[in-house]
C-alpha cells in the first residue's frame, strides 16, 4: 500500500495539531480545521468524541463531553458529515483519532471506505493492541488508510512488532500517562526514536504534552514531527467563536519553531 501521509515528512518536519470533532459544534469544527490549515498545519488530527477515552486527560475528556452534549443525535455519520464540510474548504491531510468501538460498530469496511472517499488518510487507535490489528488491517489496506501505531517509553522489546506494519507515520508517546500539557518528557525519547529507526524508515511524530514552540522545536529535533492536542483544545474551549484566529496564530508560531529543525535536517 502506498501511503499518502509518509511523503509529507520527506523534506519537512511536520506539525500535527488536534481538535475534537463537534467541539463545540459542527460549524466551529469546520472553521477550526480550516484555520489550522491556513496556519500551516501539515496534518490535522481529528478526535472522534468517545464516552470512555482511556488515553486522554481532562482537557480532551471535557471536549469529548461538550461534543457529545452539543448534538443529542450525534453519530459516526455526523463525524463524516463534518469531514465532508471540511473538504469543501480545505484539502489539508486528515487523520482520525478514534477508539476501536467506533469503527467496529459502524463496520470496518464501511468506515474505511468512507475515510477513503473523504480523504481521511490515517487512523490512530489508542486501544488497538498490535495483536488485534488483523481485524481492521485488511479493510484499511484495501482503502489506502494508514493504521498509525503508538510506541510508548515502555514498549521496549515490542517495538519491532508494533512498527513492523506501519506505513504512514509512527506516533511516539512522549511520557507515561494520559494526554495533557507537560513541562517534562521521558528522558530516553531520543533513544526510543533511534530504536524505531533501526527497524523501519517510516517517519516518527512525538505527541502527548507538547504545547510550547520551544518544546515543538525540541521534539522535532528528535523526531520527524510534533503532535499537539490539549493546547489546541484549550484554545477552542477558551475562545469559542474567536478560536479560529487563535488557532491560526498558534500554528504559525509552532511552524516557525519547527522550521528551524527542518533547516538543520
Amino acid at each position: 500500500m502506498t501511503s499518502k501521509l509518509k511523503p509529507i515528512f520527506k523534506d519537512n518536519k511536520a506539525f500535527i495539531p488536534f481538535v475534537v470533532t463537534n467541539d463545540p459544534d459542527f460549524e466551529s469544527t469546520v472553521n477550526n480545521v480550516v484555520a489550522l490549515a491556513e496556519g500551516g498545519a501539515d496534518i490535522v488530527e481529528l478526535g472522534l468524541p468517545f464516552s470512555d477515552p482511556v488515553a486522554d486527560g481532562p482537557v480532551i475528556q471535557a471536549a469529548d463531553i461538550r461534543a457529545l452534549k452539543a448534538d443529542p443525535d450525534i453519530s459516526t455519520d455526523t463525524f463524516f458529515d463534518i469531514v465532508e464540510a471540511i473538504r469543501k474548504e480545505t484539502q489539508v491531510p486528515l487523520v482520525f483519532l478514534t477508539y476501536l468501538n467506533i469503527p467496529f460498530q459502524y463496520g470496518y469496511e464501511k468506515f474505511c471506505a468512507r475515510c477513503e472517499a473523504l480523504g481521511v488518510d490515517g487512523l490512530v487507535i489508542p486501544d488497538l493492541p498490535v495483536e488485534e490489528r488483523g481485524e481492521i488491517d485488511p479493510f484499511a489496506a484495501k482503502h489506502g488508510i494508514d493504521i498509525i501505531p503508538l510506541v510508548t517509553p515502555t514498549s521496549a522489546s515490542r517495538i519491532e512488532k508494533i512498527v513492523s506494519k506501519a506505513t504512514g507515520f509512527i506516533y511516539v508517546v512522549s511520557s507515561l500517562g494520559v494526554t495533557g500539557e507537560r513541562s517534562k518528557f521521558a528522558d530516553d525519547l531520543s533513544e526510543l526514536v533511534t530504536r524505531i529507526r533501526t527497524v523501519t524508515d517510516v517517519p516518527t511524530a512525538i505527541g502527548f504534552g507538547i504545547h510550547t514552540p520551544e518544546q515543538a522545536a525540541e521534539m522535532t529535533g528528535i523526531a520527524d514531527g510534533a503532535i499537539v492536542g490539549s493546547a489546541c483544545v484549550n484554545l477552542v474551549a477558551e475562545y469559542g467563536n474567536q478560536a479560529p484566529q487563535k488557532l491560526t496564530d498558534y500554528t504559525k508560531q509552532m511552524k516557525t519553531a519547527i522550521a528551524g529543525q527542518t533547516s538543520k535536517a
